[in-house]
């Protein structure tokens, strides 16, 4: 499945969905809302109306990291659920409402709208070997020795389509083009024999980065936090595609495009570290939760400061990774501060 929060806007306020994108994209498709189809399928087999309102919330919650939680019996119930609703094409559910919608008449959440924790990797070594240089530094040697990572604000996630703005610190922004893996049963001292069992899915990620913060902060030997940490910053998505429709992570094409040029065209089978060994690496000594975020990294070429470059206010980054889709956001002007705080006009 092909798995996208959403938000809806109604007289009785803003309702949040899981929904199964069932065909088109992500920007002109048709999603099926996976609990008001379950509430069906429930009815259908003899429950009450409020029964199968109580019922389907517990099976197919609409919050995904509740979902991850759930393991197979969320997933198995959501599988059954849409495929029942695209062969009786239920339109209503018993309470009224509806079970699809066009992707236009939604706004999209990110993929993991509340992760529990986001971890973040550095696992393609062309990326180091292109951006160290720069920062007159070699690859540090302990890179080759454990997958290393920070831990980002699980707050700051954006949306597919959402507008990112600069923050007030920073001038311009960077993307960093990855893709991550969605937790699903969690577990301490997991192996790596066993560890994509334990991955739910797959998502786009874009880490963007306020740069000269960052370099700042890492000059300390810390972070990055106010580098990475700002709102929207964390960009998954367009969907959360179920690990059943990626028979192997280690062979897709990854395309970025900045305002229609083609920056780089890499692959995710150029990883030197791979999933399993970040899981059983994250995993060691700690438990590990359904929803939490694995970010790989980025890929050879998939930033700006590889190619001496910066994302100014205006600029569109498309993502693309085979099977997970195109993660789209431009970049847009925020507030402004000096050093002392004061604001001023941008």
């Amino acid at each position: 499945m092909r798995l996208i929060s959403f938000v809806v806007s109604g007289q009785a306020g803003r309702s949040h969905h899981l929904g199964a994108l069932v065909d088109g994209s992500a920007d002109d498709g048709t999603l099926v809302d996976l609990t008001a189809a379950t509430r069906c399928s429930l009815t259908a087999r003899g429950a009450s109306a409020r029964a199968a309102a109580r019922i389907a919330a517990c099976l197919v919650p609409h919050d995904v990291t509740a979902f991850a939680d759930g393991g197979e019996a969320c997933m198995d119930t959501a599988r059954a659920s849409l495929e029942a609703a695209l062969s009786e094409g239920w339109e209503v559910d018993p309470l009224g409402a509806q079970v699809r919608y066009a992707t236009g008449e939604v706004r999209m959440l990110p993929a993991v709208p509340s992760p529990p924790l986001l971890r973040d990797f550095m696992a393609f070594e062309e990326h180091l070997r292109n951006i160290y240089p720069r920062l007159r530094r070699d690859i540090p040697p302990e890179w080759y020795e454990i997958p290393a990572y920070y831990k980002g604000n699980p707050t700051a996630v954006g949306a597919h389509g959402e507008d990112i703005a600069v923050p007030s610190y920073a001038d311009s922004l960077d993307l960093e083009f990855e893709f991550a893996a969605v937790i699903g049963p969690g577990g301490v001292d997991i192996s790596e024999e066993d560890a994509l069992g334990h991955v739910l899915g797959w998502t786009v990620y874009n880490d963007f980065s306020a740069r000269t913060v960052q370099s700042q902060e890492m000059a300390v030997g810390l972070g990055p936090a106010k580098g990475k940490d700002f709102l929207h910053g964390h960009v998954l998505g367009p969907a959360l595609v179920t690990a059943d429709e990626v028979p192997d992570p280690y062979a897709l094409a990854m395309t970025a495009r900045v305002n229609g040029e083609t920056w780089t065209t890499g692959t995710s089978a150029d990883m030197h570290w791979r999933f399993e060994q970040m899981i059983a690496h994250a995993s060691r000594g700690e438990r590990i939760q359904a929803g939490e975020v694995f970010g790989s990294g980025t890929v050879g070429g998939g930033s700006a400061a590889e190619r001496g470059r910066v994302l100014n206010v205006g600029a569109v980054v498309e993502l693309e990774v085979e099977r997970l889709g195109v993660l789209r956001n431009r970049i847009v002007a925020g507030p402004r501060t000096t050093r002392e705080g004061v604001h001023r006009d941008s």
